[in-house]
Order: structure tokens, then C-alpha cells, then sequence
């Protein structure tokens, strides 16, 4: 009667499930396109493509285990070398432990002196000595052991080993997909093989620091006891130097 209309019905191609669907199905399409884009489409390839890409991805797959036991060699290869410093150090230790003890038979000797000399301006004089020089906690054999467990050490690492023998039968050359697979697959054992044995070693290795710092701590501990020692005896002896060149 006032000229309004109806407005018309909304179809339903315009309802509100139909229009919310149209950005579900793009956004699949897309996901759907990205995810074909970054990986292959194995349901599309053929069969001599599938194994193609077999082989391939286990040949990666071989490189990467090689650079995990590559890594593990370089490894070994450093803690051998500071496992040798250690001893070399605990050997060091020992040598200088060795010398204090000479020095305190030296300082003996010149303790008989001055109380010589004392005895001839009617002053006798007797060094303090609180406690006797030991010397190193280790004896020669020891040294001569540790020596000789590290050789054997270092055999057992491969270390001094001039490289490993190339079989005498080579393997035969895969004719296959399906044979250079388990090629690659034989290989991938061999190395996990490898590395576990490696990592074994190195746990070893970590054990034996550990055991070698321990015994190093105990062995500065008693030469900074009979280091101290000498220098209170030396400073005695020094003083007992002046008063009889002051008389």
C-alpha cells in the first residue's frame, strides 16, 4: 500500500553454512598446496621414481649417521690427547715431589753443618723438624704401569693403529633399487655399530680423568705438606746462617 516490498527470500546459495564453507575449502586448498609444494607427491610418481627416492633418502641418511660417527672420532681423538696431558701432568707432579726429597736430604746434610759449626762456638743447635719428607705417593712401577695401561689404552682406541685393512673380498655392486637400499642399510648398521663402541670408550675415558684428577688432588696435597716443611727448615737454617756469621 506504501510502495515497501518485501524484501526477497535469501536463496541458498546465500546462506550463512554456504558462505562460511567457500573459506574452509580455500583454506584446505591451500594447506593442501603448501604441503604439496615442500614434499613429494608419492602417490603420483611411478614406480622407478619411488625408487629413486627410496635410494636417495637412504643414502642421506647414511651421510648423516657418518657425520654423527665422524664427529664421535674427532671427539675421541680429543679426549685421548687430554687424557695424555693428565698423565703427563701426574708424571710432572711425581718428578717434583722426587726433587723436594732430594732437596731434604741436601738440607740435611747442611743442618750436620751448622750444628758443627755451632758445637765450635759452644752453641749446639738442633734443627726443628716437625714431620719427615715422604716423598711422592707413587713409586716407579706405578709410573711404569700407568705408562703401560696407556699404551694399551691408546691400542685399544685405534689411536696408534696405521688404519683399518681394506676387506679381501669386495662387496658386490647392487643390481637394484631394493639392493642398494639394504646396501645403504648395512651400511647405517656398521656405523651405529661404531658409534655406539665409540661412545662406550669415551665413557671409559671421562672415568679414567676423573680417576686420574683425583689421584693428581691427593698427590699436591702431600707435596705442598713437604714443600711447606722444607721451607720452614729452610728459613731455620737460614737464620741459624746469620746468627753464627753475626758472632
Amino acid at each position: 500500500m506504501f510502495g515497501f516490498g518485501k524484501k526477497p527470500p535469501a536463496s541458498a546459495n546465500a546462506s550463512p553454512l554456504h558462505s562460511e564453507s567457500k573459506p574452509a575449502s580455500n583454506a584446505s586448498t591451500i594447506t593442501a598446496g603448501r604441503r604439496t609444494s615442500s614434499e613429494p607427491a608419492l602417490d603420483s610418481m611411478t614406480v622407478q621414481e619411488l625408487e629413486n627416492y627410496a635410494v636417495n633418502q637412504a643414502e642421506e641418511t647414511t651421510k648423516s649417521v657418518s657425520n654423527c660417527l665422524k664427529i664421535a672420532e674427532d671427539i675421541r681423538q680429543d679426549g685421548a690427547r687430554t687424557l695424555e696431558m693428565l698423565h703427563q701432568q701426574g708424571e710432572q707432579i711425581h718428578r717434583t715431589h722426587e726433587m723436594a726429597v732430594e732437596m731434604d736430604r741436601d738440607l740435611s746434610k747442611g743442618e750436620k753443618l751448622l750444628n758443627s759449626l755451632g758445637g765450635m762456638f759452644s752453641k749446639p743447635w738442633k734443627p726443628k723438624k716437625t714431620k719427615d719428607i715422604t716423598g711422592p705417593l707413587t713409586s716407579k712401577d706405578d709410573n711404569y704401569k700407568a705408562k703401560q695401561s696407556r699404551k694399551e689404552q691408546r691400542e685399544k682406541l685405534g689411536l696408534n693403529a696405521k688404519g683399518k685393512s681394506a676387506p679381501t673380498t669386495p662387496p658386490c655392486e647392487p643390481t637394484n633399487a631394493l639392493q642398494k637400499v639394504e646396501m645403504e642399510k648395512a651400511k647405517q648398521d656398521d656405523a651405529l655399530s661404531e658409534l655406539s663402541g665409540i661412545l662406550g670408550e669415551l665413557k671409559g675415558m671421562a672415568t679414567d680423568m676423573g680417576s686420574e684428577l683425583d689421584r693428581q688432588n691427593n698427590a699436591l696435597d702431600h707435596l705442598e705438606t713437604d714443600v711447606d716443611e722444607l721451607n720452614s727448615r729452610v728459613k731455620g737454617a737460614n737464620q741459624r746462617t746469620r746468627h753464627l756469621l753475626g758472632k
